[in-house]
């Protein structure tokens, strides 16, 4: 059983793969506490699944991309995800925090796509873990990977270099998401420009993409 806080159907909002069809899978549980978290984990605000019981839902979504397992941090519940990625039908999308990298070696095989945040200090109000980030880079580049960053007007050129070059050690894609409150981005458009051309100057496999689906207003 895995303690699960919610399960959708909706376009996935995030990074390259906007727009597409998914199943979200939210599990519960973190092992950060970002400043900027927007999901509430109460300890009685979610419901206890089987794997068969999540297997049957996927099967009743074939048109869906991809079964986006979400959270919270779903690598805290990696015994689940094996025997879950045993017997799913569909590719299996990881969006994560990118600082469990023991626990990706765990699981990585039963992976396809992975959505690996990486955090920064002037966002998250957490101390810096940009060696638990490479580490974990280290870990997943060999699937298809890229990585996100939420900025606000406290994005520093230190943060700025940082995720750049890590990103292009890696070869992978950088997508810059401006922070939300609501609907709207809480820094305006000439900032993140900007903060896009100097990463652009050092990496240019970089793109910003906010968070659609608060545009469109979808869950």
């Amino acid at each position: 059983m895995v303690q699960v806080k919610e399960i959708f159907t909706s376009i996935q909002g995030e990074g390259p793969y906007v727009g597409y069809k998914q199943l979200f899978i939210r599990l519960c549980g973190c092992n950060l506490k970002c400043s900027y978290c927007d999901t509430e984990f109460g300890s009685d605000k979610f419901k206890e699944y089987s794997v068969q019981e999540l297997i049957d839902i996927c099967n009743k979504n074939p048109d869906c991309h991809s079964v986006s397992l979400t959270g919270g941090e779903p690598l805290l519940h990696t015994d689940f995800i094996k025997e879950f990625g045993c017997k799913c039908n569909l590719l299996i999308y990881l969006e994560t925090n990118g600082t469990l990298s023991n626990k990706l070696r765990e699981v990585i095989d039963y992976i396809t796509y992975i959505s690996a945040d990486i955090k920064l200090p002037s966002a998250t109000g957490l101390k810096p873990m940009w060696e638990e980030h490479e580490e974990f880079f280290e870990v997943s580049s060999q699937k298809e990977l890229f990585a996100k960053v939420v900025f606000d007007k406290n994005i520093n050129d230190f943060e700025i270099h940082k995720i750049s070059h890590l990103c292009k050690k890696y070869d992978i894609e950088l997508v810059l998401q401006p922070m939300m409150r609501g609907k709207l981005p809480v820094i305006n458009s000439g900032f993140m420009q900007e903060v896009l051309n100097k990463c652009l100057k050092i990496h240019t496999k970089t793109r910003l993409i906010p968070q659609v689906h608060k545009f469109i207003d979808v869950i």
